[in-house]
């Protein structure tokens, strides 16, 4: 399996289902960021990241274009347009990503 920075992975934790975004991905390590708190950034393995439980939803990255009110620069320059419509998706880059939930009760 390959991973890549800019696919969204996430995970069912509980009643919730959280989504990462890769940040990086180094020789043994992958930097994830949680999309709806963008100040929590973990490192973890392949082998960690596939034994957790985590599933690949998006390999069109997410960026958020709502103001945060903050002047600061972006950490991270998107490299296409938040507003391309990624047709395979049936989303655009500024759309938040549908978790796949898996169907328990069938």
């Amino acid at each position: 399996m390959e991973i890549h920075s800019g696919e969204i992975y996430g995970k069912q934790t509980g009643n919730k289902f959280v989504m990462y975004n890769v940040l990086k991905v180094g020789k043994n390590s992958i930097t994830l960021q949680n999309i709806d708190n963008p100040l929590s950034l973990f490192d973890t393995t392949l082998t960690k990241l596939q034994s957790s439980g985590y599933i690949r939803i998006s390999q069109t990255p997410y960026i958020n274009t709502n103001s945060t009110g903050k002047k600061r620069k972006s950490i991270r320059n998107p490299t296409r347009c938040p507003y391309t419509l990624d047709f395979l998706e049936e989303r655009a880059d500024s759309e938040r990503p549908a978790p796949i939930m898996p169907d328990l009760f069938t």
